[in-house]
C-alpha cells in the first residue's frame, strides 16, 4: 500500500511533538565528538510547501507549527525549533522540513545519514532535496522495516533511528515491533525512536505494550493528547514517541517544554501530556 503522502499532515501537532523530540535526541549525540549515524525508515519526501498542494488542503499546519510561530517566550528548545523551520521559509514562500532535513541541519562532517523511502514520487523529490549532498547521505528506494538490517552495526558503534511508517497498514504495528527487537540483536545500544498516533483503536498501545515487553533498560514514553477523541471513533487525536536509549536528560528536558506545546496545540478540555520512562 503506497497511497500515503505525508505531505498532507506537514507541519501538524504529530510532527511538532516528533521533531522537537528528534532534535533533542541527536543534540545529546553531537556533545561527543565521535561520529554517528542518523537512521530514517521511511523517510517521506524531505521537504513539504505549506502554501500549495496535499499540505495546503487540510491546512493542517494552522493547528500545529503555526501555533508555536505565533507564540511568545518559548522554552529554548521551542524556540530553537520554531527557528530551524522558520530558514526555510523565503520571500513570502513557506516550507516545512521533514525529519531528514531537521536532522541534516544538526549532522557534523563526519556524521553520515541513510534514508529509505518505498513510495516512487516521494523518492524523486526526496533525491533531489538531498542532491549533492555526496556521501555524508545514502537514499534508497526500501521499505526500511527490511533494508535497516544492512545498517546496524554502524561503523562508529553510535546511531539515532527514527522509524516512523504510515501506519496506513495494521500489520505496521508489528513490523515496528519486529524491526526494534532484530535491531536491537544487532545493535543494543542504538537510540530507536518510534512515533506512533493515538487512535481509538487498539493497534497502538498494543505495540507500546508489546515493545515495553522487550526488557531494555532505557526506555520512555511520552504522548500529547491535543482534543476528545471523536464520536465517530475515527481520527487522530494526539500521538506519541517511544525511545529506547534515550538521553538521560530528556525525561527533564520534556517536563519543562510539554506543558507548553500542549497548552499551545490543545483544541479542548481533554488536552494533556503523559511521560512515562525507565532510565538505569
Amino acid at each position: 500500500m503506497l497511497s500515503y503522502r505525508h505531505a498532507f499532515h506537514a507541519g501538524n501537532h504529530a510532527d511538532v511533538l516528533k521533531h522537537c523530540v528528534l532534535r533533542l535526541v541527536l543534540e545529546y549525540m553531537l556533545q561527543k565528538d565521535k561520529p554517528f549515524s542518523y537512521i530514517d525508515t521511511h523517510a517521506g519526501a524531505g521537504l513539504y510547501s505549506l502554501e500549495e498542494g496535499y499540505a495546503a488542503q487540510n491546512a493542517e499546519h494552522n493547528q500545529g507549527i503555526d501555533k508555536l510561530i505565533a507564540a511568545d517566550n518559548l522554552p529554548p528548545p521551542l524556540a530553537e525549533y520554531v527557528t530551524q523551520i522558520l530558514a526555510y521559509s523565503n520571500n513570502g514562500t513557506r516550507l516545512y522540513p521533514g525529519s531528514p532535513l531537521i536532522a541534516q541541519d544538526l549532522l557534523r562532517a563526519d556524521d553520515r545519514m541513510r534514508l529509505f523511502e518505498l513510495h516512487p514520487t516521494d523518492l524523486e523529490l526526496l533525491l533531489d532535496n538531498f542532491r549533492g549532498q555526496g556521501k555524508q547521505v545514502k537514499i534508497e528506494k526500501a521499505n526500511g522495516f527490511a533494508g535497516i538490517k544492512a545498517c546496524l552495526p554502524p561503523p562508529s558503534r553510535r546511531a539515532v533511528v527514527l522509524i516512523d511508517p504510515p501506519y496506513e497498514d495494521k500489520q505496521d504495528y508489528q513490523y515496528v515491533v519486529d524491526c526494534v527487537q532484530d535491531s536491537l540483536n544487532r545493535f543494543a545500544t542504538g537510540t530507536y525512536m518510534v512515533w506512533y498516533p493515538l487512535l481509538q483503536r487498539p493497534e497502538p498501545q498494543e505495540m507500546v505494550r508489546n515493545l515495553k515487553k522487550l526488557n531494555t533498560e532505557n526506555w520512555l514514553n511520552v504522548t500529547m493528547t491535543i482534543e476528545s477523541p471523536s464520536s465517530d471513533g475515527y481520527g487522530m487525536y494526539g500521538s506519541g514517541v517511544y525511545i529506547i536509549n534515550p538521553p538521560w536528560t530528556l525525561p527533564e528536558t520534556l517536563k519543562t517544554i510539554m506543558p507548553v506545546m500542549t497548552q499551545l496545540l490543545g483544541l479542548d478540555e481533554a488536552a494533556h501530556y503523559a511521560l512515562d520512562y525507565q532510565i538505569a
